[in-house]
């Protein structure tokens, strides 16, 4: 299903944001705080819903499953 990709990739990229953006405020801590904090709370609203994605596609995929059966 597509949907599992899609948010598998959203995943990867939300953690990747975050990772990226507490990287940058450790080798500066002095540096722009706000725009990193704000970086890493859209990366975790990212992820989140990414995961919530692919929490719908998984029970949409077993309610059709169920169906089938």
């Amino acid at each position: 299903m597509q949907a599992h990709a899609i948010a598998a990739a959203g995943l990867t990229a939300a953690a990747a944001r975050f990772d990226a953006s507490a990287r940058r405020t450790a080798a500066d801590p002095l540096g722009d705080l706000a725009g990193e904090t704000v970086e890493r709370l859209g990366a975790e609203v990212a992820f989140e819903a990414n995961a919530a994605v692919l929490r719908t596609a998984d029970k949409m995929a077993g309610t059709l499953l169920d169906i089938l059966a």
